[in-house]
C-alpha cells in the first residue's frame, strides 16, 4: 500500500473495514468491522488471524507516542517498516496525527543506505527493529544530528549493541508492544538517552493499564486495545469479539508500579530436568559473552525435545557468523553453564526463519534444526 493513504483525511473518515496487506477473497461484509483496520498475525497455535483495530484507537495510540516522543508539527517521521504490519502503520498514524513531515525509506535495507536517507531527509524520530539497529551499530556509522529519537520494537535489543549504539549517537529507545495495541505500550523517555542503555523498566505509557498473572503473564487494559478478531475456523473467517476489559498477553514481565520489565515470551520457558529455563536469557549471555562479534539476527537457540531431559537446547547460527567467535563463545559460556543449560553442539543454517519484521520464528527454528 502507498504509505500517503494514511496522511488523507478521508481515509481515516472512511467506515469502510481496511487491511493494509491485503485480505484474500475480500474482507467479510460485517457490521463489526466498520471503521476498523485489520491486521494479520498468529497466535502461539501458528493459525492465522487477523486483529480488529478501530482508527480511533490507532489515532489515540498515536498520540500518546508522538507526546511521549515530543513530536512536533516540525519534527519529521522516517518510515523504513512496511506499513501493512502495526509498527509501520503506526509510524504514518503519527504522522497525521501530528501534521509532521515523513519520509519513506523504499529502498531494500541496507546501514548505509539507510544512514545516507536519514542524512538527505532530516528525519527526526523514526522506528528500527533490534536487527536494524545491530547493522547501523556494525558498520561503526555515526548518527545524523537531527534524529532524535529511535524506538526499537518487533523484539528486545541487547545491552552490548543498545550501548555501542548509543555510543555512535544513535538514540535508542527500548520499546514494549503488539498489535492488539496499535503498537507501543510501554517507551523509554527522551531523558534516559543521557544514561546507559537498558532493557527493562520501561514506563508505561498513560493510555495503558497493566498488571500481573501469579505466573507473571501480562495483563492490559486501555482504549486503544484491540476490538475483535477474525478466526479462520473451517475454512471461514469468524468475528471473534473482545469480551473482557482486560488482555492477557503470551509476554512474561516483571511489574513494578508503572514500570514493566520484559522475561520473554510464555513459549521462550522450557522445562529441563523439571526446571524452568529461559532461552532468550541464554541468548542474551551468549550474545554478551560474543562481545558484540556474533550478530543477533545470526544465532538463537531452539529447544528440541528431549526423551529423558523434555528439553534439549541446540545453538543455531547462520552460515554467515563467524565461525572463530562463534567456537570461542560457546566454549566460554559452557565452561560457567549450569548443567541444565548446557548447549548441544552447534547447527549452522543458511539463515535463520524470521518474519519480515525480523521476528524469530521459533516453531519453524525447530523444525528447520530437526530436519
Amino acid at each position: 500500500m502507498d504509505p500517503a493513504l494514511l496522511i488523507d483525511p478521508t481515509f481515516w473518515s472512511n467506515p469502510e473495514p481496511f487491511s493494509p496487506g491485503g485480505f484474500e477473497g475480500g474482507i467479510p461484509d460485517l457490521p463489526e468491522l466498520a471503521g476498523h483496520v485489520l491486521f494479520q498475525t498468529s497466535g502461539s497455535t501458528g493459525k492465522p488471524k487477523w486483529i480488529a483495530l478501530s482508527k480511533n484507537a490507532l489515532l489515540l495510540s498515536a498520540a500518546c507516542v508522538n507526546r511521549h516522543l515530543e513530536v512536533t508539527e516540525d519534527s519529521c517521521w522516517g518510515l523504513p517498516l512496511p506499513p501493512h504490519h502495526v509498527g509501520g502503520f503506526g509510524v504514518m498514524a503519527r504522522v497525521f496525527e501530528a501534521a509532521s513531515d515523513y519520509a519513506v525509506f523504499a529502498q531494500r535495507w541496507n546501514p548505509g543506505a539507510f544512514h545516507t536517507w536519514l542524512q538527505a531527509s532530516g528525519v527526526t524520530h523514526t522506528s528500527l527493529v533490534p536487527t536494524q539497529v545491530h547493522d547501523l551499530a556494525q558498520a561503526g556509522l555515526a548518527a545524523p544530528s537531527a534524529l532524535k529519537a529511535i524506538v526499537v520494537g518487533g523484539g528486545r535489543l541487547d545491552v552490548t549493541t543498545g550501548q555501542k549504539a548509543r555510543d555512535l549517537g544513535w538514540p535508542v529507545l527500548a520499546s514494549y508492544g503488539m498489535t492488539e495495541a496499535c503498537s507501543q505500550i510501554a517507551t523509554q523517555p527522551l531523558e534516559l538517552l543521557e544514561k546507559p542503555y537498558q532493557t527493562g523498566t520501561l514506563p508505561l505509557l498513560p493510555i495503558w493499564n497493566a498488571r500481573a498473572t501469579e505466573g507473571d503473564l501480562l495483563e492490559i487494559s486501555g482504549p486503544a486495545l484491540f476490538t475483535g478478531m477474525l478466526v479462520l475456523e473451517d475454512d471461514r473467517w469468524n468475528y471473534v469479539p473482545r469480551t473482557n476489559e482486560w488482555h492477557r498477553t503470551a509476554d512474561r514481565v516483571l511489574l513494578e508500579g508503572d514500570k514493566i520489565t520484559p522475561l520473554g515470551r510464555a513459549d521462550t520457558h522450557v522445562k529441563i530436568l523439571g526446571e524452568l529455563v529461559d532461552i532468550e536469557a541464554i541468548e542474551a549471555e551468549m550474545i554478551s559473552l560474543s562481545g558484540g562479534r556474533i550478530n543477533t539476527g545470526d544465532f538463537a537457540i531452539a529447544a528440541l525435545p528431549d526423551a529423558r531431559a523434555e528439553h534439549r537446547l541446540v545453538p543455531v547460527f547462520a552460515q554467515s557468523a563467524n565461525r572463530d567467535a562463534v567456537m570461542k563463545t560457546l566454549h566460554a559460556y559452557q565452561l560457567q553453564a549450569e548443567g541444565l543449560k548446557r548447549l548441544q553442539p552447534p547447527v549452522f543454517v543458511n539463515a535463520l526463519p524470521r518474519s519480515p519484521l525480523g521476528k524469530l520464528l521459533r516453531v519453524e527454528l525447530g523444525k528447520l534444526v530437526e530436519t
